[in-house]
């Protein structure tokens, strides 16, 4: 690979990570001026699938090359893949709303050491030495990350389970990412998966906010999860055109074009390491714009979870022999 094309591919990623970090402090903005996880999470994903309808039909046009095309085998798994992604930017959003965006962004990164239990579980091995220490430095970095250990920050058992359900979700939606339908174009292949989210988002939309406006039943059934009868309203439909079009920008577009132009050249492992730049980003924005407090004991903790991404993603010996050979 050129040392020209890896740089490419890392300052792609690296800038696809930092735009991606941004996106939940706009989302607790957004809590401040009244607006819903409805509201926030439809004005995102239905923006954002205009926008990529938009970018296939271009792309459609003016290539020079027949596209790919997916079978309806293809279409199914990818819509399928696509509730995981839809379930990450819902449970995420929800875990905003409960706890401060520098705790929930370090909640999210426990997708790192969730995939090394998946990936355990598909092949049936243990995972090596190196994971397993980096595994229990992200546990440490976290227990320090969210200051568990002084308690300086009150942490709601909702916003730590919803955090921990995205980073869940979010595992899911790495690895059907990585393995399915590759040879399609990104954008063809981002329509299909977020479409399968959308239907995770409309549901919500409907049995959080909507349903319960109609049916004494659904408000009821609501009300036993939640004492919030804020959201019980008619639909706000400005959200579309305040902070609906940074949402999708930052969440549905930008990002994945970046990642996947990005991660070919850089490869996965070196992509994965400047991807963590989206966990200083998101704690940086929420100090700067929200004045969350954030102390230096959780500096620490973050840190240590950047570590343990670099050490987790570093080729082994046997790895850098093979590049050698390759290369030679």
């Amino acid at each position: 690979m050129k040392k020209k094309n890896i740089l490419k591919g890392v300052l792609f990623v690296g800038i696809g990570a930092s735009i991606y970090g941004m996106l939940a402090t706009f989302v607790k903005m957004a809590y401040h001026d009244g607006f819903t996880t409805s509201e926030v999470t439809t004005s995102q994903f239905v923006l954002g699938l205009t926008g990529l309808l938009i970018l296939n039909l271009i792309q459609t046009l003016t290539s020079k090359k027949k596209l790919s095309k997916p079978s309806s085998r293809e279409v199914r798994m990818l819509m399928l893949a696509g509730t995981s992604l839809g379930g990450t930017s819902l449970f995420y959003y929800i875990a905003v709303q409960y706890i401060n965006v520098s705790i929930a962004i370090v909640l999210l990164m426990q997708s790192v050491w969730f995939s090394v239990v998946v990936e355990s579980i598909i092949t049936k091995k243990l995972p090596n030495a190196r994971k397993i220490v980096a595994v229990i430095i992200v546990l440490l970095g976290t227990v320090l990350a969210t200051n568990l250990i002084n308690m300086e920050i009150e942490l709601d058992w909702h916003g730590v389970f919803w955090g921990l359900m995205a980073a869940a979700s979010y595992t899911l939606t790495m690895f059907t990412s990585n393995t399915l339908a590759t040879h399609l174009p990104v954008f063809r292949k981002s329509i299909i998966m977020l479409a399968g989210g959308s239907v995770v988002i409309f549901a919500f939309l409907f049995f959080a906010q909507i349903g319960p406006m109609y049916f004494d039943g659904l408000k009821a059934f609501y009300l036993n999860f939640t004492d919030n009868t804020e959201h019980i309203h008619p639909f706000n439909y400005s959200i579309f055109w305040t902070y609906g079009a940074v949402l999708a920008l930052f969440g549905t577009i930008i990002p994945p074009i970046l990642f996947n132009i990005g991660f070919p050249n850089a490869g996965l492992g070196l992509g994965s390491i400047v991807s963590s730049l989206e966990l200083p980003v998101s704690v940086t924005m929420a100090f700067v714009l929200l004045g969350e407090k954030v102390f230096l004991i959780q500096w620490v903790g973050i840190a240590l979870i950047l570590f343990a991404i670099v050490l987790m993603n570093l080729p082994s010996k046997k790895e850098k022999e093979v590049s050698i050979a390759e290369l030679s």
